[in-house]
């Protein structure tokens, strides 16, 4: 009888682990909820897994999964931003706030829209489900890593985007992974910017203290990716 009270106890425990780790998360903070209803020139729409951010451009679509136990509209400013240059957007919402539970996330876009480019990112754990996405696919055009390494090779453009004062990006394994992107990477340092502030959700942390503003690293990031994005379509 005492094994049994032991298991149910054991159980119990996990399930509280469990539910409190999947709850523990970064939230958006109040810049980005006020992205939640679009610009005078971008529409931000909810679909089955996410939001759709849809800007003045009809040929290019970028598909983004969040980093790990981060609130995924945190990603809204970053975003709106780039769909206003006319990359239309799909900011993807993870399964318990854990790319790795919706590595396939991309399917539902790229089977229910009609874009003749496709681009897929990630930050952090979402950078490394993006690549392996990639890695799979032959409907993505190119890859876009914010503070993340792939950990397949990727036989597609690749940018790389990293703030120069990010503490959470395993450098050791980033420099690793450089053979499996070959000569299709393109690396960008934003200097200044640290791990958090590709998106709005606050500190982070074992971050970096950033030496630039959100809005100045995701500006930087911005000019980085539709450089990037002409160059390859």
């Amino acid at each position: 009888m005492k094994k049994k009270y032991i298991i149910i106890i054991i159980i119990l425990v996990i399930f509280a682990f469990g539910y409190y780790y999947v709850n523990d998360y970064y939230h958006a903070d109040t810049t980005a909820k006020e992205y939640l209803n679009g610009t005078d020139d971008v529409k931000v729409t909810k679909i089955d897994n996410g939001l759709f951010i849809d800007g003045p451009g009809n040929d290019t679509a970028l598909i983004f999964y969040p980093g790990a136990k981060v609130e995924y509209t945190s990603y809204l400013p970053l975003l709106s931003k780039l769909s206003s240059k006319g990359i239309d957007c799909f900011l993807i919402e993870m399964p318990f706030n854990l790319a790795f539970f919706g590595k396939d996330s991309a399917d539902n876009i790229l089977s229910e829209f009609k874009y003749n480019n496709y681009i897929l990112s990630g930050h952090s754990l979402g950078g490394v489900m993006a690549s392996e996405y990639t890695h799979n696919s032959e409907k993505i055009d190119g890859l876009i890593l914010f503070e993340s390494y792939p950990t397949k090779k990727i036989n597609k453009p690749v940018l790389s985007i990293f703030g120069s004062e990010d503490k959470v990006l395993n450098m050791e394994k980033y420099h690793e992974s450089r053979p499996l992107m070959g000569k299709n990477l393109t690396e960008v340092t934003i200097i200044g910017g640290n791990h958090a502030q590709v998106g709005n959700y606050g500190n982070q942390t074992g971050d970096g203290v950033a030496q630039i503003s959100s809005q100045q690293q995701q500006d930087l990031s911005i000019e980085a990716m539709t450089s990037f994005i002409e160059n390859i379509i």
